[in-house]
């Protein structure tokens, strides 16, 4: 009989809460250069403002509020303060050699946060999953437009960071890994070699959960892969989860959510952010806007694991925990539901379009927002309601922003991509 850890006998169950930005909330606190030297780097020449992992040596305090903050809000799995806590990243500050002690004590912040709640409720367990992010360098990308060969790092050199890292995190009593906003497959490649030959070393395994991130209109991961690329390339791993996190709010990540749950084999999680950036690099969703998207991930069944990333907070854990309860999870490969191909777009949004097919005037200002139309497209769920809104959008597409149109035909693309697949659309030719 296979041994399941306990978070899979939970994910079987109801769909698994995890936690939300860790960098927005350090924000609030409005910290100062002073607060991220520890006793040791009082005299460290490179300025430290900004490298919030060493904030486990300096504030552990702070790091360690916040931990609370989403375990009260309802959050099932807290990630440790350790996202750029290697030794690539670090060494942009000169802190390399503090890597391993960052780790630890992140981990054990997070594991003294997650045990205390489970003593005052022990109705479920808490778990805390060790963060591991894509470093600051790419292993398969060049940064030298005129050199394509080059490479900042290599293979090697990332097993060794990420092993060093996974060492102290283990030490630290995590539970589980987190490999998060990989935007470069190799570079997930390299940690999961570097957890694979640590498991083995230990005779021990700990469950792994693997999240890309989206960087651009394509639908693809910043080294050029789709999602389906993106998980075949990830097979050979035993993952407990594949998701998507970072770069796009929910809204945007909407078509995407089904092509990766038909693909995936294993959980699917997706930890979003809270809306497109505006102007000023903030975000503005509301807590209930972002549980509501959440929540229809959820009612269409694409999803094992939810939390938040960029411009979240524990009011938006709270709002998705609320929204989420008792909805069953998403079934695992091969219990998989049968599409509806007779499924009808809201008669709201088919009126809407209607009205927008039959415009006379195309000049000046599009008639909706970047912002509306996407909105507007992620209602579609008919073959009929979707080719008048892309033959509508063709007429008007000239008059957004070059790359407000690029955007929009992508999402356009991965709309039809997923209709497709929903068996709702027959093969017509969208463009990209």
């Amino acid at each position: 009989m296979k041994y399941m850890h306990r978070i899979e006998i939970e994910l079987e169950q109801r769909i698994v809460i995890l936690d939300g930005a860790m960098g927005t909330m350090i924000q609030r606190y409005g910290l100062e250069e002073k607060d991220y030297r520890c006793d040791r780097l009082q005299l460290h020449s490179v300025e430290l403002k900004g490298n919030t992992d060493l904030l486990n040596l300096s504030r552990p305090d702070i790091i360690r509020e916040i931990h609370g903050q989403y375990l009260e809000a309802g959050a099932d799995i807290i990630s440790t303060n350790t996202f750029g806590a290697n030794s690539i990243s670090q060494s942009d500050y000169g802190t390399s050699a503090l890597v391993a002690e960052i780790n630890y004590q992140g981990a054990s912040i997070a594991r003294e946060a997650a045990d205390e709640m489970y003593q005052a409720d022990p109705s479920k367990p808490r778990f805390v999953a060790g963060a591991m992010g894509p470093t600051t360098k790419l292993a398969s990308m060049s940064p030298q437009v005129n050199d394509p060969g080059f490479r900042a790092i290599h293979f090697d050199q990332l097993v060794e960071a990420y092993t060093e890292q996974a060492n102290a995190l283990i030490e630290g009593r995590i539970d589980l890994f987190l490999l998060e906003t990989i935007t470069d497959t190799l570079n997930a490649k390299a940690a999961l070699f570097a957890l694979e030959q640590l498991f083995e070393q230990m005779g021990r395994k700990y469950p792994i959960m693997v999240s890309g991130t989206i960087t651009d209109a394509s639908g693809r991961i910043l080294s050029g892969q789709t999602i389906e690329a993106f998980l075949i390339s990830l097979s050979h791993a035993p993952l407990l989860s594949v998701g998507l996190n970072c770069a796009l709010g929910a809204s945007e990540l909407k078509p995407y959510l089904p092509v990766l749950d038909k693909a995936s084999s294993c959980y699917v999680s997706t930890h979003p952010n809270a809306g497109l950036p505006n102007q000023f690099g903030g975000y503005d969703q509301t807590p209930d806007e972002f549980a509501s998207l959440l929540y229809d991930f959820a009612r269409n069944g694409w999803v094992n694991i939810v939390g938040g990333c960029c411009g979240t907070t524990p009011q938006h854990i709270k709002a998705a925990a609320n929204a989420l309860r008792g909805i069953p999870p998403r079934p695992k490969s091969g219990k998989k539901k049968i599409a509806n191909e007779h499924t009808m777009t809201d008669q709201a949004i088919r009126e809407l379009i209607e009205k927008w097919c039959h415009k006379e005037t195309r000049e000046g200002k599009p008639t909706f927002t970047m912002q509306e139309l996407l909105h507007i497209l992620s209602e579609v769920e008919d073959e009929k309601t979707f080719l008048q809104l892309k033959s509508t959008f063709d007429q008007e597409k000239k008059l957004y922003h070059a790359e407000q149109a690029m955007l929009l035909n992508a999402n356009i693309f991965g709309r039809y991509q997923y209709l497709r697949a929903e068996n709702r659309l027959k093969i017509v030719n969208v463009g990209r």
